[in-house]
């Protein structure tokens, strides 16, 4: 694709191409290699500080449940909060840069924490993680997740929000509140599993 064609989209094609790919790749026959490949790594994952903690003692494992939680929900009030003002619904009386200026700090700090406690849950019970197909497609959600963020919302709304067609505006709100309810769905589907 020219240049040109891609003009101010490039990170958005790009995406979409590596999201693509990656879709792909868990439909071939590839995927069952690359999965029996990370069999060591989840036993090894078990062998770890944090494994040996999360296994020993349920108590540490169920606050940093709790801290994972609550971390979560920063980061869904700071999701609702920015996505919200972009369409519209909520925090009317605030320009939108400050809410999304200030929702975003927010975002990366419940996503870092987010992150941390889930690594350490998952060192806990690797193995089960291991062989449940859920666990795979809330990482692979996660992970849209994060490339929707970091390389097409927040790139994006860095223009003025004037400037961008008030129909993207609203198409990447929607997109981001889809990606994240579905990213915490299939959190909360691992605890059935």
């Amino acid at each position: 694709m020219p240049a040109s064609a891609m003009g101010s989209y490039r990170r958005t094609f790009i995406t979409a191409l590596v999201i693509t790919l990656t879709l792909a790749f868990s439909f071939s026959s590839l995927r069952l290699e690359a999965w029996d490949a990370l069999l060591p790594f989840f036993e090894w994952m078990e062998t770890t500080l944090f494994g040996v903690i999360g296994k020993t003692w349920g108590a540490a494992f169920a606050v940093i449940e709790a801290v994972h939680l609550l971390a979560m929900a920063l980061l869904g009030g700071a999701v609702l909060a920015s996505d919200g003002r972009l369409l519209g619904l909520i925090l009317t009386d605030y320009p939108v840069r400050v809410i999304l200026d200030q929702s975003h700090k927010v975002f990366v700090a419940g996503l870092a924490i987010m992150l941390f406690t889930g690594i350490f849950m998952a060192c806990g019970v690797a193995m089960k993680v291991y062989y449940l197909p859920v666990f795979w497609y809330k990482m692979l959600v996660l992970c849209a997740g994060m490339i929707f963020v970091f390389f097409i919302k927040i790139p994006l709304l860095k223009k003025e929000i004037t400037d961008i067609h008030p129909v993207i505006v609203k198409m990447v709100a929607i997109s981001s509140l889809l990606v994240w309810f579905t990213v915490a769905a299939a959190g909360r589907w691992i605890g059935f599993a």
